[in-house]
C-alpha cells in the first residue's frame, strides 16, 4: 500500500490518529521518509496539497481549485504543451496572456529537506519567482521528490544531458510572511496548490 493512501485514506480509526498526533510531536525526525518529510515542510511552508491516484483525479481536483477561486474562463500562464489539454478542457485562455490569473506548470523536483518546488527555463522561461503571478498551480508526481537541493540538481543534469535548462530556482514559500519573519527577506510568497500524481 502507498504512503500516501495510508496518510489519506478514508478511513482513520481513532486509534491509528492518536498514533500520528503523538508521532507530530517529535517531527521532523530523521527516520521518516522522504515523502513524509516534504508533505510536512511543504505544508509547513504554507502550501496548498492535493494528493491524487490517478489522471481523472487530476483532473477532478484542477477544477475543485478552478471553482475555489472562480478561474473558469480566465487566462493562464503556462509553458508546458503537456498540460495546454486540461486548460483546453476547461476554457482557459494560455495562448499569450495578458493578465493570467495563475501559473499552471509543472516543475523538476519536489524538495523534502525544505518542502520547496524546483522550478527551470522548461517551465517558467527566463522568469523570476517575483514576475510570475502570485497564485500557482503545480502538477507533479510521488517520483519527483527528493531528499536535498543536490539532489535535485543532479536529477536535472542527468535528465537533460545536451540541452541543460538555465534559470534554476526554487519556490519556497506559500503565504505571506509575518512581519517579523526577517527569513523570507527578499522572497516573494505565492498561493500554489500542489496536485500530487501518485506513479510509484
Amino acid at each position: 500500500m502507498s504512503l500516501f493512501r495510508k496518510i489519506f485514506g478514508s478511513s482513520i480509526s481513532p486509534s491509528d490518529e492518536e498514533k500520528e498526533n503523538q508521532n507530530s510531536n517529535f517531527f521532523p525526525e530523521s527516520n521518516i521518509s522522504v515523502d513524509e518529510q516534504f508533505i510536512y515542510n511543504f505544508k509547513k511552508n504554507g502550501g496548498k496539497f492535493l494528493y491524487c491516484e490517478n489522471a481523472q483525479e487530476v483532473k477532478d481536483q484542477f477544477e475543485n481549485i478552478l471553482e475555489e477561486n472562480d478561474w473558469f474562463e480566465s487566462e493562464v500562464l503556462c509553458y508546458d504543451p503537456k498540460l495546454f489539454e486540461l486548460l483546453e478542457e476547461n476554457r482557459l485562455i494560455y495562448n499569450k496572456p495578458g493578465n493570467p490569473k495563475f501559473l499552471f506548470s509543472s516543475c523538476e523536483n519536489l524538495i523534502a529537506e525544505e518542502g520547496s518546488i524546483l522550478f527551470s527555463s522548461k517551465q517558467i522561461k527566463q522568469l523570476k519567482p517575483n514576475e510570475l503571478p502570485v497564485n500557482i498551480v503545480v502538477l507533479a508526481t510521488t517520483s519527483q521528490i527528493l531528499a536535498m537541493k543536490s539532489d535535485g540538481l543532479s536529477a536535472i543534469k542527468k535528465k537533460y544531458e545536451r540541452d541543460y535548462p538555465t534559470n534554476i530556482t526554487a519556490i519556497k514559500y506559500f503565504e505571506k510572511a509575518k512581519e517579523e519573519d526577517f527569513t523570507q527577506y527578499g522572497s516573494s510568497a505565492k498561493n500554489l496548490y500542489l496536485l500530487l500524481l501518485e506513479d510509484l
